[in-house]
């Protein structure tokens, strides 16, 4: 189980959130995603720890907890979407305008 926290801080550092989230228990993992662009932090980190147990009492505890000046969102993290087109829902070409002039 992975676990996703929001509102975090730009400041924050995976060292940062490992420290926070040790306090619970073995941490085997934290992602800090950032922004292609800028290379700045997106304001939110995915954090995998060594048992479910440990998971759930990190998520009670710093749900909704301040840190770094803002209120912590952390949750179970949804499965990840698949990102490619489906192939539905096009722009329409010239074809499909023509019919609608008629």
């Amino acid at each position: 189980m992975t676990i996703y926290v929001g509102n975090l801080s730009y400041r924050a550092t995976k060292e940062d959130i490992t420290d926070v989230f040790m306090e619970y228990g073995k941490v085997m993992r934290v992602q800090l995603p950032t922004d292609r662009e800028t290379g700045r932090i997106r304001g939110f980190a995915f954090v995998d720890m060594e048992e479910e147990t440990q998971e759930n009492s990190a998520i009670e505890a710093l749900n909704g907890a301040e840190w770094m000046g803002r209120d912590l969102r952390v949750n179970k993290a949804k499965p990840r979407e698949d990102r490619r087109p489906s192939g539905g829902g096009g722009g329409g070409g010239f074809r499909d305008r023509q019919s609608f002039d008629r």
